[in-house]
């Protein structure tokens, strides 16, 4: 049995590597995703007061610090057990529309644009952002331009681009200023077109893509994610919702803070990724996925009309291509023209300015659990605490670990497909990788496997050669 070695897995945040076995016939036999790096943040935030949890859990991650110090804020608020004031709602959901803007803008046209536009079999010297500026440079330089606007949003509101603590259990720390509101304002029709004009390039392009659509970790599973009331598009709060491969509810108004009836959580023998399932199917049977493609499938509409006019395009394809993950992109465009009619919406609200922007209280409750919809998927922070207010217990659900059976599913699908291990060729590789960048992991905050994970110590000579080595089982 022979074995192919990426290592690492390149575009994406965080360190992993995936191996191929191949049989004797040079097709794939078996393949898996590893994520090789710890973090640990759920023993590190031990005995700390709870108030300072916000800003201590948006330092889990250099690309999605808002949606951490949302979701860990919502925590706080459950254990304060207060009525947050609406103006402060209105700055938070901004806020973390502007983080998914600029996290979509890092994903796609950074990340994912070189190959889609450039080709999966692209020169790889070339097949990075700076060679899509000589071919594209309109596209490249707007994607720059959307992501440094969902930046400066949150620069402007928080006081910092990355791992600001302003939202805080209670609300948010202060108020913005008019010329605050002016900008967020000033600046939303610029990017919507910039917006149209890449989601438009991308679906003339879909069409060298067929064999990516089949087979990047397209298979049935369920989807799992929050919607509003009205079954629309939210990333705030709202209900889960969880559905069949059909499409068909079988979780409908489920009250997020009892997550733990619906989900359960694995360790895989090779990964520091937690692995969840659904509880009711067990595991490895209760795959299902997160994110930008899972929210598109699981709601009625967006509620906005630019991105409900992109959702009944994108759900108007051949039925084989509802479960394909090659669509995550698209649905990503469809999520920023959602992010950017909502904060124009919420931007001229009347009360923005009002300055109740924080409710005060100390705890009221031991336990609480904060949810809310990242740009990979759907969070969870959940704490105990002690009678003083210190955390006696963590744990977190990030949204890339709901992704993990998916992943680890989709690297096989799309290794027996593409590659040949008797004419291997660069490009076969690159799409084993461009699967996982579909999904847009981000590692770094997502490695929390805890007293699971093997250890590998080996013991090289002078020459690099390996002259003893010792192994401690995951299991």
């Amino acid at each position: 049995m022979r074995r192919i070695e990426i290592d690492p897995v390149t575009r994406i945040e965080g360190h992993a590597r995936i191996t191929l076995q191949l049989g004797d016939d040079g097709r794939v036999r078996d393949a898996r995703f590893h994520v090789d790096q710890f973090r640990g943040f759920e023993k590190l935030a031990v005995g700390r007061p709870f108030h300072e949890m916000p800003g201590l859990m948006a330092r889990t991650c250099g690309i999605c610090p808002i949606s951490h110090l949302v979701a860990s804020a919502k925590a706080g608020d459950a254990l304060l057990a207060v009525a947050i004031p609406e103006p402060a709602i209105r700055l938070r959901r901004i806020l973390h529309l502007a983080q998914i803007l600029q996290s979509h803008a890092l994903s796609f046209f950074y990340l994912s644009a070189p190959d889609l536009l450039l080709g999966m079999d692209a020169d790889p010297a070339r097949r990075n952002l700076v060679g899509l500026y000589d071919e594209e440079p309109e596209l490249v330089r707007g994607g720059i331009a959307l992501r440094a606007f969902g930046q400066e949003i949150i620069a402007r509101m928080a006081g910092k681009r990355v791992h600001p603590a302003w939202v805080v259990p209670g609300g948010v720390a202060t108020p913005i200023d008019a010329e605050t509101r002016d900008f967020l304002l000033a600046g939303v029709p610029g990017a919507i077109a910039t917006v149209e004009q890449a989601l438009a390039s991308f679906r003339m392009r879909l069409v060298g893509f067929e064999a990516e659509i089949q087979h990047f970790a397209n298979f049935p599973s369920l989807f799992l994610g929050l919607v509003d009331t009205n079954g629309e598009l939210e990333h705030y709060e709202g209900r889960l919702r969880v559905i069949d491969p059909t499409g068909a509810r079988i979780v409908e108004g489920f009250d997020p803070a009892r997550y733990q009836e619906l989900i359960a959580e694995a360790d895989e023998p090779d990964s520091y990724l937690k692995a969840p399932y659904f509880r009711a199917f067990g595991f490895p049977d209760g795959i299902y996925r997160v994110g930008p493609l899972a929210r598109l499938r699981l709601v009625t509409r967006c509620g906005t009309p630019r991105a409900d006019a992109a959702l009944e395009i994108f759900r108007g394809r051949d039925a084989s291509a509802g479960q394909a993950s090659f669509l995550y992109h698209e649905a990503r465009l469809i999520e920023m023209l959602f992010a950017l009619e909502r904060i124009e919406e919420l931007a001229g609200h009347a009360e923005l300015l009002d300055p109740d922007v924080r409710a005060h209280a100390g705890p009221n409750r031991r336990e609480g659990i904060g949810v809310a919809e990242a740009p990979r998927g759907t969070l969870i922070h959940h704490y105990r605490i002690d009678a003083d207010g210190l955390v006696t217990a963590v744990n977190l659900i990030i949204a890339t670990g709901h992704n993990a059976l998916a992943m680890n599913r989709g690297v096989l699908q799309v290794a027996r497909h593409f590659v040949d291990g008797e004419r291997l060729q660069e490009g076969m590789l690159n799409r084993v990788e461009a699967v996982i960048r579909a999904f847009d992991p981000c590692l770094a905050c997502s490695t929390h496997a805890l007293g699971k994970m093997p250890l590998a110590i080996r013991l090289f000579d002078a020459q690099g050669r390996v002259v003893d080595e010792l192994r401690r089982s995951s299991r």
